[in-house]
């Protein structure tokens, strides 16, 4: 099946125009359905996959994985179905009437404003990497931008003459998003007086590591989680950031429609999840202030 994947993977790049780590993750999940069911099936060609197959499959992932993440492997394996039958490499798509397994709904990780000021008075420093640390914190939780949207960007991509930073989220959709005042400060302290010293190598990319290469997803997780556990949260994560930033403009009154904008929502249903948070945010104003609410 090393054909099918690999031209699965040029339709994920070129068509889709899905992201590098989005491309990485189906084709991820796709080769462990191969490598299951050839083990568990004798399957060796996608033309004898059988529903049963994927359903045997999807059990299997049941035992150690959450809903979430089985569906997401489904989803995974549904697309790649559909893509042999719009290549005609299958004359039934098999997985098309398969349920998806029901997501439990989390809301969302979140930080008050005192975490996420007790953070950035931590990362502020005179180090070049005390410049750049307090870049990063001011611009994702000032914007609301994903971590891959965060580490992708390049110098081109910030305009801080006009306030904003120019973003390629999900599925290469573009977006322009406010940069704050603070964000700003911090960006032209870091571009005049730490980056030129870290940039050994030319590199386009706006945030680097110690090393001159551009700052990874796994580098940037463990500086949080280090950080978060110094300042007493120990679940920091930039979705934590990217949350924080919406349910603070929530409560301070921006509207969904807005909100989903800044955030790149394909839908608002996505969006929506935040009224959850601002909903116990006003439930518990409403316990502190109001004269009834307590015996």
């Amino acid at each position: 099946m090393t054909f099918e994947i690999k031209e699965f993977e040029y339709y994920l790049k070129q068509e889709k125009r899905l992201s590098k780590h989005s491309v990485e993750a189906y084709i991820r999940d796709c080769q462990n359905f191969f490598t299951f069911t050839s083990k568990y099936h004798d399957v060796k060609k996608v033309e004898h996959i059988e529903k049963v197959h994927i359903e045997s499959f999807i059990k299997s992932l049941s035992k150690n994985y959450e809903a979430s993440s089985v569906a997401r492997k489904l989803s995974s394996i549904k697309m790649f179905m559909k893509f042999l039958m719009l290549e005609r490499m299958i004359e039934v798509d098999v997985a098309r009437h398969i349920k998806t397994p029901k997501k439990v709904k989390h809301l969302p990780t979140t930080m008050s404003v005192n975490q996420v000021l007790a953070l950035l008075e931590h990362v502020q420093g005179d180090s070049f990497l005390a410049k750049r640390n307090l870049a990063l914190i001011e611009l994702i939780y000032g914007s609301g931008l994903r971590v891959s949207e965060l580490l992708e960007l390049t110098t081109k991509d910030i305009h801080l003459n006009h306030m904003y930073v120019h973003v390629i989220g999900k599925g290469n959709k573009e977006r322009e998003v406010p940069i704050s005042q603070m964000a700003h400060q911090a960006i032209t302290i870091y571009l005049r007086d730490a980056r030129p010293h870290l940039n050994k190598y030319q590199s386009p990319y706006l945030f680097l590591n110690h090393l001159g290469k551009p700052l990874s997803r796994v580098g940037f997780y463990k500086l949080l989680k280090k950080w978060g556990e110094i300042i007493g949260k120990d679940d920091v994560s930039p979705h934590t950031l990217r949350h924080a930033f919406a349910t603070h403009l929530l409560e301070n009154g921006m509207d969904l429609r807005s909100l989903q904008m800044l955030l790149g929502h394909e839908n608002i249903s996505t969006t929506q999840i935040y009224t959850h948070l601002n909903q116990k945010t006003l439930k518990n104003m409403y316990d502190e202030i109001h004269p009834r609410s307590k015996e």
